[in-house]
């Protein structure tokens, strides 16, 4: 009694709508492995497709497999992309996760064994839909009876694993090796003990080809689309009041989340959870009961959706009242600096130069760099912020220009307190007023007050400013 019987776990009916499932496949034969397990163990199969290219990899696979991973090693871009464009790193990128790179060849490989092993998860799935569907109503009145127990006593958690175990692995494997006796033989003359009569039972992949291979693919197939139905249905409904689209439903949401935190926080010890979740346990398997289901969808219209509309608007006209998201955007003051370039020397004219972000103070980093104030020529080209937007008219003179030049400890200059409030470059007397590497020695703050007539050097700016607000994104309606 050494032979083994093998079986194939495959779900014979077909995996209903919004069911979860899976496929596998078989495993390639040892010399097929071999090869696989070699070109695995090449460094270069860490990169994307590269892996394709090799000669060891492409031995195991067909002339068809080459060719495409050829093609898509030359389409494919030798630099990471996000190197390229400066972008966050991906922690799915093979560069950080030591798997292989995406591989024609060794996906069908893997999809082929995937699909061929994957029956048991199907097998599975069914059975728990009919199991909440009341296809067997015995089967789920045992399931409410059990939640029942283990609601009211959560400590029998710890008992379901080890009878799971017991009841559903090792007596059926029992059951295998020791069949009950045949309906033909009596009792009598059949022996209930004694050695196992039968063969162990052991479970093997679907054959390609096979009927429970095609079986594990429409069951996949099927679970894909239930898969993409069921995600966009939940993106739907809880996209809108989450994303703050609409900021002030998205307000109330974070309020209430906030509120129960909270509350839940402070005094669970208060609340009858056993009672609690047996409610909603019996409430969650009740409603897929079929009659339930359709007294639901006939009175739905009727009934509930003139409570839903009814909540819907008793929570609007709350949000209306209570929410108020109407405060002005935040404002920020800029600044830009005049600066003007003495030509001709010392009794040179002042020539309009250049609006910069910085004074170009004689003690500036670009200063003593020898580098040329940045900036634009025109006060029209001067643009608000990136994410700004103006919040005044025009600019303003900063008439307080003592306080500025305080404010940034800029030093060795001339501040005119009345006029045109221009900051003027010191020289010492006698040198070219072309040049400002001697200054004059200053005591006190740094700075002298003055009206632009005396020992000035070849720059001088003012100080201009004006208001900017934040730009609000308009949200497209929907």
């Amino acid at each position: 009694m050494d032979d083994s019987t093998a079986d194939t776990l495959v779900s014979d009916d077909p995996v209903p709508i919004l069911a979860f499932s899976s496929t596998a496949s078989p495993s390639p034969d040892p010399s097929k492995r071999s090869r696989l397990k070699e070109s695995l163990s090449n460094s270069t199969l860490k990169e994307k497709i590269q892996d394709g290219a090799t000669s060891r990899s492409e031995t195991g696979f067909s002339l068809q497999d080459r060719l495409l991973t050829k093609l898509l090693q030359q389409v494919t871009p030798t630099e990471d992309i996000d190197e390229v464009l400066n972008l966050p790193p991906d922690k799915r990128s093979s560069k950080y996760i030591g798997r292989p790179g995406f591989s024609i060849p060794l996906m069908t490989n893997n999809f082929r064994r995937f699909n061929s092993r994957i029956g048991i998860v199907f097998v599975f799935q069914t059975r728990l839909i009919r199991l909440f569907t009341w296809k067997n109503p015995t089967h789920t009145l045992s399931l409410l009876a059990l939640c029942t127990f283990v609601c009211l006593n959560p400590y029998l958690l710890t008992v379901l694993p080890f009878a799971a175990a017991l009841l559903f692995v090792m007596v059926p494997a029992y059951l295998v090796r020791h069949p009950a006796p045949p309906p033909t033989i009596s009792h009598s003359t059949y022996s209930l003990n004694g050695p196992p009569i039968a063969p162990p039972r052991t479970i093997k992949p679907a054959p390609e080809m096979s009927k429970d291979f095609f079986r594990n693919m429409r069951d996949l197939q099927n679970s894909m689309d239930d898969f993409s139905t069921l995600h966009d249905a939940v993106l739907k409904v809880i996209t809108p009041p989450t994303n703050f689209s609409n900021e002030a439903l998205s307000s109330t949401v974070f309020l209430f989340l906030f509120i129960t935190s909270c509350a839940l926080f402070i005094a669970p010890h208060l609340l009858p959870w056993r009672l609690i979740f047996l409610f909603l346990c019996w409430t969650s398997i009740a409603l897929g009961h079929p009659s339930v289901q359709q007294f639901i969808r006939e009175n739905r219209e009727s009934h509930l959706r003139p409570h839903e509309r009814k909540a819907r608007s008793m929570l609007d006209s709350w949000i209306a009242r209570d929410i108020i998201l109407d405060a002005p955007p935040e404002t920020r003051e800029v600044e830009v600096f005049e600066l003007q370039k003495r030509k001709g020397g010392r009794k040179g004219e002042w020539e309009p130069w250049i609006f910069s972000p910085n004074p170009y103070d004689p003690l500036s980093p670009q200063r003593i760099a020898g580098e040329r104030p940045k900036g634009t020529r025109f006060f029209e080209d001067v643009c608000a912020p990136t994410g700004w937007e103006w919040g005044d008219k025009k600019w303003i003179l900063d008439l307080g220009s003592r306080d500025w030049v305080e404010e940034r400890m800029v030093q060795r200059v001339e501040v005119e307190v009345e006029g045109e409030r221009w900051v003027t470059d010191l020289v010492e007397e006698g040198e070219n007023s072309g040049t400002a590497s001697k200054t004059v020695k200053i005591t006190g703050p740094g700075w002298v007050e003055g009206n632009g007539q005396g020992r000035v050097g070849e720059w001088r700016r003012r100080r201009w400013i004006r208001m900017v607000r934040r730009k609000a994104v308009k949200v497209p309606s929907s």
